[in-house]
């Protein structure tokens, strides 16, 4: 397979640079490189089945055992440890999967997998000595590379087809977008079964030859000291993550100095967040866009185009365009649906024909349900998904421009905004807040402050506070887990 070949030659030009550290220890590319042989030989020794999950900490355990499945020709599917163990056993079962490899701690974590799953435990296995070197198994470039499992707004997870061509390609395209040589490292704060943790903070410096420092939980002075030891030039999170890093007793002016592209993912970034980093540490998050479907990465904004709220042009091979409701193209400054097209784009759901036919055009751009719209010098902008907007009163009112307008008063940490109906208006905004440690909850002081920066309309009916946000496993903010009926906490 293409990936596992050039994956090798990158580690074999330099075997022994350290290509990765995590928590646990470094890792030399030959050490890499001769580890995956081992895995290859037991994944190849317990099954023939096609597709192989892989359940690891955040580590280098996880490019290893990428690359070993890639090596046997197989298809990698990295398995959400976060996901309940209802959803687990659905998405095994739904790719097929009979061998899973895993760490023992891992497998208590989730409490244990299904009974029919043979378990792989790298903690288990002895790497010493040097495995039969092995021809690594040609693939067509249309051949499943990974298969990854969306959360969705809605239902069970749907498997995410990623081919060979895709995987290399999205790599190819980030690596020309900004330009990385393998003098960039990167630090590894997403998890590597998150699309974005998996091509960009796995796949990509596997690749370029970049070094990688991995941390298997988001511990805010853990992320620090790993900033001030190596120094990466790299450095992707969501902007939760940006937001505790930021309000970090311990944070200093000098920790994000060594960092060339410092870039937000997963989530619109909350104005207040971008403005804090530029006041206190002299930085600047620049965003970026992609979804699972889209390899991930379709648009980044780079450090010398820099625009506040935007997440960049699309990047190399990649073409978009903005649709009304009607399907027309729309014209600069206009919202509506953002679709893309590129050799990174998703071959389709696993199984889903239907799904997959209903988010293609017949263009053969795919319907990324966000909406967006483009400035006059081609710069996307997002301003919400489609199904969030609000229609209240005949008008759009998107909940992310409610949102950072709340995020902007100092009392609150994370906001998020949902539509209730309204018997003559259609809808209106309920808003429901995470404070700052500390800050005391004043429902009237908040909504004076909306009313400053927003038209009446816009203005939430109600601010609830609530002590935490729900999020899903990668921390993202889940609007859909908020209702009428969410109650308020009773405290201030």
């Amino acid at each position: 397979m293409r990936l596992a070949r050039t994956i090798i030659r990158r580690l074999l030009r330099a075997p022994t640079r350290v290509c990765a550290v995590d928590d646990q220890r470094s890792w030399k590319a030959f050490e890499l490189y001769i580890g995956a042989l081992h895995v290859a030989r037991a994944i190849d020794r317990t099954t023939t089945a096609e597709r192989i999950g892989v359940m690891l900490p955040t580590s280098g355990l996880f490019p290893m055992s990428m690359l070993a499945t890639w090596m046997l020709g197989r298809t990698l599917v990295p398995l959400n440890y976060l996901l309940s163990k209802k959803d687990l056993a659905y998405v095994i079962d739904d790719a097929g999967i009979d061998t899973v490899v895993t760490v023992g701690p891992m497998v208590k974590h989730v409490a244990e997998l299904p009974e029919n799953v043979t378990q792989i435990r790298l903690d288990e296995m002895r790497f010493g000595g040097f495995p039969p070197l092995r021809r690594t198994r040609s693939r067509p470039d249309d051949f499943l590379a990974t298969l990854l499992y969306t959360s969705g707004t809605s239902g069970r997870p749907k498997g995410v087809m990623l081919t060979v061509a895709n995987m290399a390609a999205n790599v190819d395209q980030c690596v020309r977008w900004v330009g990385f040589t393998p003098a960039d490292s990167l630090l590894g704060v997403l998890p590597n079964f998150h699309t974005f943790g998996l091509t960009v903070l796995t796949l990509l410096p596997m690749c370029a030859g970049c070094k990688v420092v991995y941390t298997a939980r988001f511990a805010p002075r853990k992320v620090l000291s790993l900033l001030r030891k190596h120094r990466p030039t790299a450095m992707i999170a969501i902007p939760s993550m940006y937001n505790v890093l930021l309000h970090t007793k311990s944070a200093e002016a000098d920790d994000f100095s060594s960092v060339k592209f410092l870039v937000s993912g997963g989530e619109p970034l909350p104005r207040a967040v971008a403005d804090g980093y530029r006041e206190k540490f002299n930085a600047v998050i620049n965003e970026g866009y992609g979804l699972t479907e889209t390899g991930p990465v379709s648009n980044w904004c780079r450090p010398h185009e820099h625009r506040p709220g935007s997440v960049g042009k699309p990047i190399v091979d990649v073409e978009e365009k903005i649709i009304g409701p009607d399907g027309e193209r729309l014209g600069p400054n206009q919202d509506g649906e953002v679709c893309i097209k590129g050799p990174n784009v998703m071959a389709g759901y696993f199984r889903l024909p239907e799904q997959t036919a209903e988010v293609f055009d017949d263009e053969g751009y795919f319907r990324s349900g966000d909406m967006g719209r483009f400035d006059d010098d081609g710069h996307l902008y997002i301003t919400g998904r489609i199904k969030e907007m609000l229609i209240i009163g005949g008008e759009n009112v998107f909940p992310r421009e409610i949102e950072e307008v709340l995020n902007a008063h100092e009392s609150v940490q994370e906001s998020a905004v949902i539509g209730v109906q309204d018997p003559s208006r259609g809808e209106l905004p309920l808003a429901f807040v995470e404070l700052v440690e500390g800050a005391t909850f004043d429902e009237t002081a908040l909504r004076s402050h909306c009313r400053e920066h927003l038209a009446p309309f816009k203005v939430p009916r109600e601010i609830r506070r609530l002590e935490k946000l729900p999020r899903n496993p990668t921390g993202k903010i889940m609007r859909r887990g908020l209702t009428a009926e969410t109650p308020a906490m009773t405290t201030s």
